[in-house]
């Protein structure tokens, strides 16, 4: 069964009174398990909609979207809930912590939406953030947090369910660009070293050579960009 992320001949349409908008226009794009994607384009050209369908956020008018090799574009409500829970992991761009919660318990909400939180899922949540460079902080609250770390709790919170998709939606955009390539160069070798299929929606061409390959979004329509990310900057 093939994994990752495959979308083929999706369409999504707006439609409003008798007029119809079409936000995305026949998207094809696979994504195997330790590939790291880029989406860049304008605003307006289809890409928060390409990622709400990647995402099981929207399902598509036409065309086919699966995950992991199961199609995900007729399934119940309910049964989108669970893939979204457990099959894909959400990056935003502005790390949405709750700000009640340390970081510790940031990874523990998880757990806590499928069921409940095990001794094992405690110490997996401890093990993420170490790797993570955040071993000082499993006790901190977001407002003690900069803008970096607290990205970093964004990316271990993704990974916490073991999903197999990754999907970030401009996770660089509230950064310097120190810290944007910090973020962006973790994300890359998480993805690798954990073959997870990834995608990354940006606006920020600096860091599409951390990606495998990059696409360009224009009118609804996703083509594959001819310039080839400069691989020798990418940690493999």
């Amino acid at each position: 069964m093939a994994q990752g992320l495959d979308m083929h001949g999706v369409s999504h349409y707006y439609n409003e009174g008798s007029s119809r908008t079409t936000a995305l226009d026949r998207v094809s794009i696979s994504v195997e398990p330790g590939e790291f994607i880029a989406v860049i384009g304008p605003s307006g050209s289809g890409k928060s909609t390409f990622l709400s369908v990647a995402g099981a956020l929207l399902q598509a008018s036409e065309g086919e979207v699966k995950l992991n090799g199961t199609s995900i574009s007729s399934v119940s409500a309910k049964e989108l809930s669970r893939i979204r829970l457990h099959d894909i992991g959400f990056i935003m761009q502005s790390s949405n912590l709750v700000p009640y919660l340390n970081v510790e318990e940031q990874l523990h909400i998880i757990k806590k939406m499928a069921g409940k939180v095990t001794k094992q899922d405690k110490a997996y949540a401890a093990q993420l953030l170490d790797e993570l460079g955040l071993g000082e902080k499993h006790k901190a609250y977001p407002d003690e947090l900069s803008g970096g770390e607290k990205q970093r709790v964004a990316i271990a919170r993704a990974l916490m369910n073991d999903p197999q998709v990754i999907l970030a939606d401009e996770p660089t955009a509230s950064l310097d660009t120190k810290r944007a390539h910090e973020v962006v160069s973790l994300i890359a070798k998480e993805v690798r070293s954990r073959r997870k299929a990834a995608v990354m929606v940006t606006h920020d061409e600096r860091m599409l050579t951390y990606c495998d390959r990059v696409y360009r979004m224009a009118d609804g329509q996703l083509t594959l960009d001819q310039m080839q990310p400069a691989q020798e900057l990418v940690s493999r």
